[in-house]
């Protein structure tokens, strides 16, 4: 019984995304409908974040999916479609985002920290194997020699 209730948990959570887009949202021109899911593919769905609006179930990706669907209807390219839903909603619902402007630090910032982070950590470990190593003790001169023998007991 645990087994069959396990089995069709999994298969729901696999299978929710065929049913994100619906059988009336499909065009009936093929090559509009292939152009519509490769746009929805790289479009964000602003509420689950981390789906694109093609596998999100949310009411607000289906508007977005119809909308893409209208554009590319009235006879928009892929970009300007991509343009008229960004300007509507922000860059947010790209999943990625235009390398220009402030974009650049978010791009750019995750691997120059972990550049530096690196070079910090060679550089701490570096210092950490000399230290352990520590100056060499100064040669005894004879006087204290004698004085050390004398207290080992030798």
């Amino acid at each position: 019984m645990l087994r069959k209730l396990l089995v069709t948990l999994v298969f729901l959570v696999v299978a929710g995304p065929i049913f994100a887009v619906q059988p009336d949202e499909i065009l009936k021109d093929s090559t509009l409908e292939a152009r519509a899911r490769e746009i929805s593919k790289v479009l964000r769905c602003p509420v689950c974040q981390g789906e694109n609006i093609d596998d999100s179930n949310a009411a607000v990706s289906r508007d977005l999916r119809l909308l893409v669907r209208e554009r590319l209807l009235a006879g928009d390219t892929d970009s300007q479609v991509i343009d008229y839903v960004t300007d509507r909603y922000g860059e947010y619902v790209l999943f990625e985002p235009e390398k220009t402007g402030a974009n650049l630090l978010l791009w750019y910032l995750g691997p120059g920290a972990l550049i530096v982070a690196l070079i910090g950590g060679f550089f701490y470990v570096r210092s950490r194997r000399n230290a352990s190593e520590g100056p060499a003790a100064p040669a005894l001169s004879e006087d204290e020699q004698k004085r050390l023998n004398e207290l080992m007991g030798e």
